[in-house]
């Protein structure tokens, strides 16, 4: 069990009582049917998951209380409307809330502005998105999502993409051992020697296997996932990732 003392909004975590699975559901019946007692000691005694889904925004420059209460609204909506007829455990269905919960608070507060249109699609998607995982327990694809909304698939990619948090140049987005790359190094530099670089790349492209030139295009061009990129090629996860670390390496050298 874990057992960390952790002091947040007045709440002593250390001395949250967990509560099984089974009795989760009781209480959740209890609470759906009005009992506010029920109801109240769910939440409080699932704060732990609202703790550990806070501990992944630390150094985003928002205050770790705000975040937490946040979190928490995330926490109650999903005890409100969680459906004890699925096969899902609680923590499964609430974690994505209180997630979601928390990126749209981020997002609302963000200096950087994006066009009503754009996030009206954007929190359309978030929200067609938490409701087939509701009822299904399973994360929907951007085709799934584009469907279910008749939107094309390149609108939805776009409209989620332009209110997600914005990423640091130093952020790594890929690490080989003790090789790293930063977004920095994927910035085109302004130099005379920029062309013969964009060269230099397409030669190398060109002698990858027809099956990594096809994960190349469909990870890095149509933006698609790891997971929709082995349900497209009848792969696993792992050998997708595999292939495009090798693809990618051998680019670099």
């Amino acid at each position: 069990m874990y057992q960390k003392r952790v002091e947040i909004c007045g709440i002593d975590t250390g001395k949250i009582k967990m509560i099984k699975e089974k009795e989760k559901i009781n209480l959740i019946r209890k609470a759906q049917d009005g009992d506010i007692e029920a109801r109240n000691r769910l939440i409080e005694g699932n704060l732990r998951l609202v703790l550990s889904v806070v501990q992944k925004f630390v150094n985003r420059g928002e205050a770790l209380d705000d975040i937490f209460q946040i979190g928490t609204i995330g926490l109650i909506k999903a005890v409100d409307n969680f459906d004890i007829s699925q096969n899902t455990r609680f923590s499964t269905y609430a974690v994505p809330m209180i997630i979601g919960e928390i990126r749209r608070y981020i997002r609302d507060n963000t200096p950087i502005r994006v066009s009503r249109s754009m996030r009206e699609i954007a929190y359309k998607a978030m929200n067609v998105k938490e409701e087939i995982f509701k009822h299904t327990g399973i994360e929907p694809t951007v085709d799934e999502i584009a469907q279910k909304l008749e939107v094309p698939r390149e609108t939805i990619s776009i409209s989620l993409e332009s209110i997600s948090d914005p990423l640091s140049l130093d952020e790594p987005i890929f690490s080989n051992d003790n090789d790293n790359i930063s977004l920095m190094d994927q910035v085109e530099s302004e130099n005379d020697e920029s062309w013969t670089e964009t060269i230099l790349m397409k030669d190398r492209v060109k002698k990858l296997s027809k099956r990594e030139k096809l994960i190349i295009s469909m990870r890095c061009l149509q933006g698609l996932t790891q997971t929709e990129v082995s349900k497209k090629l009848k792969i696993s996860q792992a050998q997708v990732s595999r292939l495009e670390k090798n693809a990618i390496r051998q680019i670099r050298e």
